[in-house]
């Protein structure tokens, strides 16, 4: 997604700045309008030094994120504060670091990239869910906090899609992918289909488009949904009862 979204804009004349932990990954895309910088979100240092840089920036899409598939039992204490340490307090600490920045200058837009996981729980995936959560709680509070400063915050929150998050960004706990996890049984039979779901999911260019929808659309939602299944699940949450809503996820995961 972020890869799809810094090619669109620098395409439409926006300069792109791709903060990532790898930009030689990105050298093959790298432009006058699209420069690759080094940067970890775990790390403040990191940050200030890179947003230093800068100036000014007008934009900031906060697209970093893995998912840890781990049951809540099983789960290791550092796997949980890594997975915290990089969904929220990672996005935290950059838009923390640029507020300031956007606040002098009175305007600038926040683009938090959610997940439709961010308003539905699914088992394995609690972690993960909880952060999405959380970020879907930070954008609903700093809209309040910012408009002040003509400052938008929106966020994305896609269904799932076929990018190397399933590849790449997943991140399993032995014990619950052991054979002998007392949850083996809902291992085998969700974690192949989510895979498969992520994998055949929509392509990227969507959220890149929608980003550049919120850019140009001063009137854009808080929250918007792209992807079949954030389109699928999302008005079904808003629309059911909770227990309503527990029963269809149920039948539709065959859980």
């Amino acid at each position: 997604m972020g890869r799809a979204s810094a090619v669109l804009l620098s395409q439409r004349g926006y300069i792109v700045y791709a903060a990532t932990r790898t930009p030689e990954s990105l050298h093959d895309i790298a432009s006058d309008t699209l420069i690759p910088l080094a940067l970890d979100i775990t790390d403040m240092h990191s940050i200030t030094e890179t947003l230093h840089a800068i100036d000014p920036i007008d934009i900031l899409i906060n697209n970093a994120g893995y998912g840890l598939v781990a049951t809540v039992e099983e789960v290791r204490e550092e796997e949980m504060l890594a997975q915290f340490n990089v969904n929220v307090f990672g996005l935290l600490r950059v838009t923390k670091a640029l507020i300031p920045h956007m606040r002098r200058q009175r305007s600038g837009i926040i683009i938090n990239i959610s997940s439709f996981l961010g308003r539905i729980g699914l088992p394995l995936f609690t972690l993960y869910n909880a952060s999405k959560y959380a970020v879907e709680g930070i954008t609903d509070s700093l809209r309040y906090e910012l408009s002040p400063f003509n400052i938008r915050v929106h966020s994305i929150m896609p269904g799932f899609f076929d990018t190397n998050f399933a590849r790449d960004n997943l991140v399993t706990n032995a014990d619950t992918f052991s054979q002998h996890s007392p949850y083996a049984n809902l291992v085998t039979t969700l974690a192949p289909v989510i895979v498969e779901q992520i994998n055949g999911g929509n392509a990227a260019h969507e959220v890149a488009k929608m980003i550049l929808n919120i850019i140009t659309d001063e009137q854009f939602e808080a929250h918007a949904t792209v992807g079949d299944k954030a389109k699928k699940f999302i008005p079904m949450r808003k629309e059911l009862s909770d227990e309503d809503f527990e029963r269809r996820v149920r039948e539709y995961y065959q859980l």
